[in-house]
């Protein structure tokens, strides 16, 4: 009996239980990770680059929670648009499944945002400008008039804009405290490294941006969302998105051999890891390409989440790098 208890009570959870495995759900958890190692391993890089007595883990602090808020702002408001079509692309989501009221995930949104800009702006004027423009971009890319989701390019700008230029540059601008009103240029205040790091993370966001939309194709044929895949098919959309990968990580390689992008007095032994972990990294997404079935929307979602481990990934090895080097 008891035994038959315990198997009931996992089935039925707690009602704030399930409330709240239904508000991670509706957070898109691969997101909510990679925000989160993003904006620690940027701290780390900038920590490494200028060792200074003026790092708080204040900064820090405010910058996890104000970017998660905004995360689930921007998530949020996404499904809030697309709920209709979740029911056909991914009926298990929160909104589409039923899980989440209309009205409660409206009331996350609005609460989230509103925390997003309200902790950013004790962050001061670059904390704020990196979550303001994040969620305007958001904003753009899933609410009417502009809904830029409908368009193949514009899509992926939202996407790689964000996550690769905004977040990356942003946020070592914020940590190192950078003041627009001193001397010290924009371009001379980020490192070699950060350009390096952005440019890739730029490639990658576009991949994972190109890539996302391959198993949606049915509900967005249905619903008219142009992407990619419904105007190049899924094959080839699939193979954009790995030889973009595969020019990222080589990219990164080439890059960490040659001074006039990276700092001189990174040490040879750091490059090798670097060169290392890449083409590792890229051997590991060769070997998972030759797993995936295109006419499987299971093996091809699964695809998807190992691209975005292999992004989690990169904001372990950069930061490692850094640090190694000091």
């Amino acid at each position: 009996m008891n035994q038959t208890l315990a198997t009931t009570n996992r089935k039925n959870p707690h009602p704030y239980l399930a409330w709240l495995q239904s508000l991670w759900k509706f957070s898109r958890p691969h997101t909510i990770i990679g925000t989160s190692l993003s904006v620690v391993g940027l701290y780390l890089i900038e920590f490494a680059n200028f060792r200074t007595e003026a790092h708080h883990l204040w900064l820090l602090f405010l910058a996890i929670i104000a970017c998660l808020c905004g995360n689930v702002y921007i998530v949020g408001l996404n499904q809030l648009t697309d709920v209709d079509i979740d029911k056909i692309n991914k009926p298990n989501l929160p909104l589409a499944s039923g899980e989440l009221s209309l009205k409660q995930g409206q009331i996350i949104v609005i609460i989230a945002g509103i925390l997003a800009l309200g902790l950013a702006s004790l962050g001061g004027l670059m904390l704020l400008g990196v979550v303001g423009v994040s969620l305007a971009l958001g904003t753009a890319y899933s609410l009417p008039p502009l809904r830029l989701k409908r368009f193949p390019f514009w899509a992926s700008f939202c996407i790689f804009t964000v996550r690769g230029v905004v977040i990356n540059l942003g946020l070592f601008l914020y940590y190192s405290r950078w003041n627009p009103l001193n001397d010290l240029s924009l371009f001379a205040a980020i490192t070699p490294e950060m350009w390096a790091l952005s440019l890739f993370v730029v490639g990658f966001a576009f991949a994972i941006a190109v890539f996302k939309d391959i198993p949606d194709i049915e509900g967005d044929k249905h619903y008219q969302i142009t992407t990619f895949t419904i105007k190049i098919g899924a094959p080839a959309t699939f193979n954009l998105a790995i030889y973009t990968l595969t020019a990222c990580y080589l990219g990164m390689v080439v890059a960490s051999w040659t001074d006039m992008v990276w700092s001189e007095n990174w040490p040879a032994w750091g490059r090798l890891f670097l060169t290392i972990t890449h083409l590792g990294a890229l051997a590991w997404l060769w070997w998972r390409r030759q797993t995936v079935n295109l006419d499987d929307k299971t093996s091809i979602a699964g695809c998807y989440q190992f691209i975005w481990k292999l992004f989690f990934l990169e904001y372990v090895i950069f930061p490692a790098a850094c640090l190694l080097a000091m």
